[in-house]
């Protein structure tokens, strides 16, 4: 059999959800697998009683993480909102995993999203032969999940059109879905609940309805705010995404991800850590997500035309890349960061003569 290239939160943390619900002796609201004190637990990461260790799926604030499972435990929809890369989605993902189980009941959200995405679709050879009925409908992932009691994830909702997004209003006022062909309803289990993602940056593609909004609790993801905090995310998305890849060669060292974090930081901010040089921001986000990429992508270079160990050479494209998106604006930013800043830093000649070459 095939191995899985990715495997869902469920199926890869597997052992760590067994571990929590025969420890969680804490109160579940219906049909969730694991009660609020758990779930978070699963996020944060924590030792259990019996001496297991779980490990932490998103490190920063923890009062962030206990409002969004305390929201999916009311009847109000989540919204988890921040700028590209802050990891919502893996947030909603392992959210899903933890409660109900399941994380594929998934919507991703793009201009093409039709309503029937939403609601649900037709077979249409049974249509035409049958005529409408249950076995020729197809129910979407919201229907699905209303049926069993589960969480829907709706990925980039801002991204779907406006009068797509509307038709998730009844859903969520009178957790009710209406199918008129067949005049009948589905009315949803207790344990359905809805967890959608959006990002900052594309707030005004689709901005939702003032009626949609209400009835969803936003909470907002932030950036890291410590330099450590991110250096420490970047190193376990490097190395879990290693160990699933399979990629041979050493773990990057930590100072190379501390060099790709202040990197970013320094250029999102819009000056150097010590606060003594102003600096020109790129067009680019430069989120964790993207240091990670760097990272990896620098790493898989160094594996297979390397010697195996993460070097300045190797992270020099990628980080050329992550900045670089306006071919124009962002290389005047990037070629004044490197003249200004990393030429001048002790210890960093070699990324600057790296950088240079490219």
């Amino acid at each position: 059999m095939a191995e899985i290239l990715r495997a869902h939160a469920e199926q890869q943390f597997a052992a760590e959800l067994k571990s929590l619900a025969k420890a969680d002796e804490k109160q579940k609201p219906p049909n969730w697998k694991l009660s609020p004190w758990a779930v978070a637990t699963y996020l944060l990461g924590g030792k259990l009683d019996s001496g297991e260790t779980i490990t932490p799926k998103y490190i920063g604030n923890r009062r962030v993480i206990e409002i969004a499972v305390a929201t999916l435990a009311t009847d109000r929809a989540l919204l988890l909102l921040g700028v590209p890369g802050t990891a919502k989605t893996w947030v909603a993902e392992h959210l899903a995993a933890a409660i109900t189980g399941d994380s594929t009941l998934l919507i991703q959200g793009t201009a093409g999203t039709s309503e029937e995405s939403v609601r649900y679709g037709w077979n249409y050879a049974r249509l035409l032969s049958e005529g409408p009925s249950r076995k020729a409908l197809v129910p979407s992932p919201i229907m699905k999940a209303m049926q069993e009691g589960k969480m829907a994830r709706i990925e980039e909702l801002t991204r779907i059109p406006s009068e797509v997004q509307d038709a998730l209003i009844t859903v969520l006022s009178e957790k009710t879905l209406q199918i008129p062909e067949l005049n009948e309803h589905v009315q949803a289990v207790k344990g359905f609940n809805i967890i959608a993602t959006a990002n900052d940056r594309d707030r005004g593609v689709n901005e939702l309805s003032s009626a949609l909004k209400r009835r969803f609790n936003t909470v907002v993801l932030p950036l890291p705010e410590k330099a450590e905090e991110e250096v420490e995310i970047v190193r376990q998305r490097v190395e879990q995404i290693g160990r699933a890849l399979e990629l041979p060669g050493e773990i990057p060292a930590l100072a190379e991800v501390r060099r790709v974090v202040q990197i970013f930081r320094e250029l999102r901010e819009g000056k150097t850590t010590d606060g003594k040089t102003k600096l020109k921001s790129p067009s680019s986000t430069l989120s964790t997500a993207e240091a990670i990429s760097v990272v990896n992508s620098g790493r898989a270079l160094a594996a297979h035309y390397g010697d195996g160990i993460l070097t300045a050479r190797d992270l020099a494209a990628g980080l050329t890349g992550a900045v670089v998106k306006d071919p124009v604006q962002d290389r005047v930013v990037w070629q004044e960061y490197l003249e200004t800043v990393v030429k001048e830093r002790d210890g960093w000649k070699d990324l600057y003569r790296a950088c240079r070459e490219l």
